[in-house]
This record gives structure tokens, sequence and C-alpha cells, in this order.
């Protein structure tokens, strides 16, 4: 594994992020590697730095000239490794491990960027840009969306709003402690047993839901006008400290996601709605948004949505949000990913219906691709030719399938069906971390079955060579 990757290669883009003065920061090799083993293992930040500690074989991975029984660096580096390997750079590191241009593209693509070249030489605008249907077409493109759904509770109502309650009480007793006076009235035990009442019934009615939720909204509300009171209060008095040096960073975040969640929840009670935009789900990670998917386990999922593509076994994300899109857009980006990786247009794009839209057909048939799905118009009145085409159809769908087993192994063995990071770059690097070592134990794979592929050809060639040359010594294939 250590092979595969040219770390010496990446280390410039990784080095422009420390200053030459002050504690040399760890290489990153070292960097890169820590988080390879935490995806590949499933291990927390601690369990990670452990395992450093006493592992050889993940030390040599690592770079280390010798083996020491000591943990290299405090677990909470891992926090600052994730926040610097920014997903983009990830994918890079994927698209150049798994880069694979074909010897014959070689040619045409060289031949391309020197006439390229030519053209921003001589100056002229009166050139025609370059036909896309020039560009070769090679292999097989798959495409598809998913959903990596976050480490998140469940969200409900009722239950975010009894936690924005309860941060907000945390607040008043902080300010209290600073601005002074008499102590603001909460209800807090009042409430408390006003949601458990509700919470605790398994069968609940919708409108004592409703019922309990307006309550639970008037408790907030309240809270929210006893912390406008105290920092009015806080700012009259010049000796008194500001909002942002009492209240910690997390708590001053919290409150900020607290009133936009106020104010949402109120708009869905008042105009008994069930939608609002850009709808707050978690106040620990207010960037989580709905993703409708309508899949048979779950209607809603609840993290960042991804475009993937798969070519020749290898996995590759090419976008990655947050916020609810229709992946069809993303045929002609994932179409010049695929050109810059391999050097052409794919020959194939296999796809669900969602992709088989007219602009997409459109797109193309203008570069010479061809699109998943079935003829547009009237079927043809030959019934074999029909009949054909039918079973064509049914192999790419067959090929299609391959996508879902890559989803399904990086959900089920690489850890896309829970992502742990907080916050969106973090996530977002977890993310792409996971496609990253599925690819690595993938390129491994073709390693060992290209060998095995070697052994197998040299133990044929020799047993060939023995029976012509009526050696005594005969090989029996049986041995292989």
């Amino acid at each position: 594994m250590a092979a595969v990757i040219p770390w010496e290669m990446l280390e410039p883009e990784y080095a422009h992020h420390f200053n030459n003065n002050g504690r040399p920061a760890k290489r990153f090799r070292v960097a890169l590697g820590s988080l390879i083993v935490q995806e590949t293992l499933k291990l927390t930040d601690r369990e990670t730095v452990q395992q450093i500690s006493e592992n050889p074989c993940i030390q040599f991975f690592l770079g280390f000239s010798e083996f020491k029984n000591q943990i290299p660096f405090d677990a909470s580096l891992l926090v600052y490794f994730r926040k610097r390997l920014k997903w983009e750079s990830i994918a890079k590191i994927n698209d150049l491990i798994n880069k694979i241009v074909p010897p014959e593209m070689e040619s045409v693509k060289n031949d391309n960027d020197d006439g390229n070249d030519d053209k921003s030489d001589s100056g002229s605008n009166d050139q025609k840009p370059e036909e896309p249907k020039k560009v070769p077409v090679q292999g097989t493109l798959i495409l598809d969306a998913t959903c990596t759904p976050a480490d998140i509770r469940h969200p409900q109502d009722l239950s975010l709003i009894d936690e924005a309650r309860r941060k907000t009480e945390n607040i008043i007793d902080v300010l209290h402690k600073v601005a002074g006076g008499k102590i603001p009235r909460t209800y807090r035990k009042k409430a408390r047993c006003h949601f458990l009442s509700v919470i605790r019934k398994r069968k609940k009615d919708p409108k004592e839901v409703q019922k309990a939720i307006r309550k639970q909204l008037g408790y907030l509300g309240r809270n929210l006008r006893s912390i406008n009171d105290l920092v009015a209060s806080m700012t009259t008095c010049r000796q008194s400290p500001s909002v942002l040096g009492t209240l910690s960073t997390r708590q001053y975040r919290a409150l900020l996601v607290i009133q936009e969640t106020y104010s949402q929840q109120r708009y869905l009670l008042t105009h008994k709605t069930r939608s609002v935009p850009d709808r707050i789900v978690s106040i620990s990670q207010p960037h989580i948004r709905p993703i409708i998917r309508g899949k048979a386990r779950a209607d809603v999922e609840f993290g960042a949505k991804v475009s993937v593509a798969v070519h020749n076994g290898y996995v590759f994300v090419d976008r990655i949000s947050f916020d609810a899109y229709s992946e069809s857009h993303d045929v002609e980006m994932q179409a010049e990913a695929y050109r810059v990786r391999t050097g052409a247009y794919p020959e194939r794009i296999l796809g669900d219906k969602a992709y088989q839209n007219q602009a997409n057909r459109r797109w193309c048939k203008e570069r010479g691709i061809h699109l998943m799905g079935q003829k547009m118009g009237r079927p043809f009145e030959n019934k074999m030719i029909q009949k054909l085409f039918t079973k064509l159809e049914r192999i790419e769908e067959i090929e299609r399938v391959e996508i879902e087993g890559r989803i399904g192994i990086q959900k089920r063995r690489y850890g896309w069906d829970k992502i742990s990071g907080k916050t969106p770059a973090t996530a977002m690097t977890m993310i792409m971390l996971v496609a990253l070592v599925a690819n690595i134990a993938q390129r491994m794979r073709d390693s060992y079955f290209a060998l095995i592929q070697v052994i197998v050809g040299a133990v044929i060639a020799l047993d060939n060579w023995c029976t012509i040359g009526k050696k005594s010594t005969y090989l029996p294939l049986a041995w292989i």
C-alpha cells in the first residue's frame, strides 16, 4: 500500500499550510497515512494513535525510520490533519493514484495539447474552437448519486425544540452570573415534564404533538427574550464584558442556530405547513439538510449528497453537497472529469432514468457518446430489431448494477453509512477518504490478481515446453 501512493509528489501541496518558523510540522506521509489507517480499521482518534505506537507495520507505512514504542503525536492532531487535507486535495490524490491513460490515447492527447498551444500563441480570435466530435471516445462510465448519512439523531420537531430550550437555559445561567440581578424565569422543570409526557408515548396523537410543540416554542421564546434582556443590561454597563467574552464559541454559535430554528418552527406552526427553505434538523450540525431519496429503507436521509462515477472498477467522487440537487445536471461535468483522467470521452455512459433527459441525450449525441436509455419515439416496426434493442437495454442495466455494488461496499465496509464529521469541511474530507481507501484496496487486489496470472502463465508455458520437448520431467496442469 505504501508503494501505491506517490508521497514525495504530494508533499509540496501540503507544505504550503505552514511557515518556516516555529515547531516542525508533521510530514504529509504521516498526516495522510494516519487518516488512511483510521478509515481502514474504523478507529477513533485515540485508538488510531495507540495503534500506531504498537504496530511496526503501520509505522513503516507512515515512513518512520525505526520502530518506537511510544505515542508519536497527540490524538487531537488528527483533527488538524482533516482540516488541512481538503476533499478536493484528496480527490486529486485519488485521480493521481487511479489515473489510467491507455497507450493509444497518449499520442492523441499530446497532439490535442500541442494544437491548443499553437492556437494560443498565434493570438488570432478568428479560429473556431475544436469541435467536440474530434475528441476520441473510449471506455464505459457508470454514474449514480447517493447520500452519506451523518451521525445525528433522527430529527423530530419536538425533540429539536426541547434541545434548543435546554441550551438556552444553560446560556441564561452563564449570562446571569456576569450580569447579576434577578434570575429570569425559565420554567425548566415544568417544560421538561410537558416534553416527557408526550415523547414517551408509543403512539402519539398528531394534535397532541402539535400542542406540545406550541408549548415548547412558548418556553423557548421566553428564554430568547430573557437572553436579549441580559445582553442589553450587559451592554449598558461598560464594566461588564461583551457577550462574545462571556459565552464560549460553541455556545455563541448554538445561540445563533437556535434563533434561526425558532423562526423556522414558528413559521411552520403558524402557516400550518411542513416545509421551509434551508430547514435546520440539527443544532450541532446546522449545515445538514433533508435529502429526499425515495428509497425502501428511508424516504428521507440526512447527510451529504454525493455524485459518484465508476470506471475500470474504481470509484471517483466528482461532487459533494449538503444541499439537495438533481444529479442529472452532472453528466457534462463528470464526462469532462473522465476526459481529464483518461484523455478521451467515454464511449458509453450508463445511468438510471434520472440521467436520461433530453439535454443529456443531445449533449452526448454531439460528442458521439452513447447514453443508456430507451429509444425515444415510436418502437421499430420490425419486431426482431425491437427485441434486439430491448435485450441491449437489459444488458446495459445489468452492467450499471456495478455502481450499486461499489456504493454498497463503501457504505458497509468503509463507513459511508455514517459520517461522524461535525463540520462541513471535515465531513467532506472523511467522505473522500473512504473513496480513496477503497480504491487503494482495489488497486492492491488488482495487483495480486495480475501476479497470480503471471505465475499461472509461467507454469503453463513451462508445462508446454516440457511436453513439446519430450523431457522426462512433466508438469501436470493439476499442480496449478
